[in-house]
């Protein structure tokens, strides 16, 4: 029942933007263990004008390729799986697109299940988290 916002530069083409939302979906799929279907992404093309970021921080460089994806999900994964997690979209985007490990940055919010409504005001039955 991930929710993914993915904010990018508009230089990049829509096969990129496909490619990136996929891996996600991908890693997801592997490491939350959620189902094929909960496929629900936002993706964001900006200017580069809109995009804010340091070009070292953390010792880790960053360019103009740089990706946000921020991650709202309920609450109920320990932090390997959240490590393996953000291991695995660094590392399939990189290896699907021309964007590098270090442009990509990721943040996790996570909520209460009772706090989420897939359609018609109703609270969502299901198991997986």
């Amino acid at each position: 029942m991930p929710l993914v916002r993915i904010s990018l530069s508009e230089a990049c083409s829509s096969e990129t933007q496909n490619s990136i939302s996929q891996a996600i979906h991908q890693a997801l799929m592997e490491e939350f263990n959620i189902p094929k279907d909960d496929y629900f992404h936002i993706i964001e093309s900006l200017s580069q004008n809109q995009l804010k970021f340091p070009s070292t921080y953390l010792g880790i460089e960053h360019t103009g390729n740089i990706v946000f994806v921020q991650i709202i999900a309920a609450i109920g994964r320990n932090v390997e799986q959240k490590k393996k997690l953000y291991q695995k979209i660094s590392q399939l985007v990189s290896q699907n697109t021309h964007i590098k490990s270090q442009d990509v940055i990721i943040t996790l919010l996570e909520n209460a299940k009772e706090n989420w409504s897939f359609g018609n005001g109703e609270l969502p039955t299901f198991n997986h988290i």
